[in-house]
């Protein structure tokens, strides 16, 4: 599977077919990646690259959460608080670069936030379909695929794109309104850069021999293999949860946009085991919060909270992570839509399933033999260590 987190080497390095171990058919990658082994994996932990700049960059991301929405709260706007803290999560982009990439990685991720959000809005007040739509957010997920590789913004990648389209797939009732939600989102982006660029000189900045992970440049043809089948895997997911009757079709493409993101398949199934297992602990978290009906301040503290921690834990595992950012996210859209919190925890969790199994099944499906040939050497060497009492191979960059 070839990805903007792929860090294979370029093609004349790779194994050919016919030097491919044994071993890399579907049905036997499918076994690979149904194993102890691979369950053992996905709860392993490893030490962020840097725990300062999570910390700060933890620290940049509450912060311009908290001052767009407690800015649009007190405007003459209050129902666009959720659009301007979707466009300050610009500010999780680019920890790890130095900074004068940073505001530009920023900048640009602004811009995608906000572009995500005019597209899906002004579908929605044109008269698309629901059905119409789930393709709409399925095109945003592939299109901001592309524009996260080109533009080297790295992690945490489409996801969040897909998650701020997701967030306008709701009519808006006026064209008026489609550019209110654009300016809205864009505005919490210039939140997300003013506080970056004050307080970037707290992180560590990048060293010269390129400690800190980096997505390696990749050919525009492979950039598009990679979207279009992330783009076919949050379509499926979407239509799945659309054709179920689920309210939020948008979370299942996310939980398939964010497994497909895995640079190999070991790597997507983690990501799969790790997002479905957080998101039902995290979703009875946000269930057991909104049962009590919080004010606004509670749930604003609450949002800080979970996504200042959230930045620094998910470097360690990815399952902590999604403990804390699916309250986070549950919160964000009751502030954004406070009559649909009745039963959102546990949409999220079949939701999340759903998008988590349908990517995990079509990695394995598009999957090419490179993609397998390398799943095969890498259990094959799990395999090994643990027959000589040694650790197995290093966990690769998710």
């Amino acid at each position: 599977m070839i990805d903007l987190d792929d860090r294979r080497p370029s093609a004349p390095a790779r194994v050919c077919a016919a030097a491919a171990p044994d071993g890399t058919t579907r049905a036997t990658a499918a076994r690979y990646l149904l194993t102890p082994a691979q369950l053992g994996e996905s709860l392993a932990m490893a030490a962020p690259p840097s725990l300062r700049n999570a910390v700060v960059a933890g620290m940049q991301a509450t912060l311009a959460v908290v001052v767009a929405l407690v800015c649009f709260h007190h405007s003459p706007w209050p129902q666009l608080v959720g659009f301007g803290a979707l466009g300050a999560l610009a500010s999780l982009f680019g920890r790890y670069a130095s900074r004068a990439r940073r505001r530009r990685t920023v900048f640009l991720s602004a811009f995608l936030l906000a572009a995500a959000t005019l597209a899906t809005s002004a579908a929605a007040q044109a008269g698309a379909s629901p059905a119409a739509m789930v393709l709409v957010l399925a095109l945003m997920a592939g299109v901001s695929t592309v524009a996260v590789s080109s533009w080297g913004l790295g992690g945490p990648g489409a996801v969040i794109v897909v998650f701020a389209a997701g967030a306008a797939l709701g009519a808006p009732g006026s064209w008026e309104a489609v550019f209110a939600r654009a300016a809205a989102t864009a505005g919490g982006g210039m939140l997300a850069w003013i506080i970056c660029a004050l307080t970037d000189r707290l992180r560590h900045e990048e060293p010269a021999a390129g400690a800190f992970p980096s997505d390696p440049p990749r050919p525009m043809a492979h950039r598009l293999i990679a979207a279009g089948r992330i783009a076919v895997g949050a379509a499926v997911a979407a239509l799945l949860a659309h054709a179920a009757g689920w309210q939020h079709p948008s979370w299942a493409a996310i939980g398939a946009t964010a497994v497909m993101q895995g640079g190999h398949l070991h790597i997507t199934m983690s990501r799969a085991l790790q997002r479905m297992a957080g998101t039902v602990v995290g979703a009875g978290v946000a269930g057991a919060i909104l049962a009590q009906s919080p004010s606004f301040w509670v749930v604003v503290g609450l949002i800080a909270l979970f996504q200042f921690v959230t930045e620094i834990i998910i470097g360690y595992n990815y399952a902590l992570g999604q403990i804390t950012v699916t309250p986070m996210a549950l919160l964000m859209t009751h502030l954004a839509a406070p009559a649909m919190a009745g039963n959102m925890a546990i949409e999220r969790v079949f939701d999340t399933v759903a998008g988590a199994a349908a990517g995990i099944v079509l990695a394995v499906l598009f999957s090419s033999l490179d993609d397998r040939a390398h799943l095969a050497r890498h259990r094959g060497a799990a395999t090994r260590g643990s027959d000589a009492g040694l650790p197995g191979p290093a966990r690769e960059p998710a």
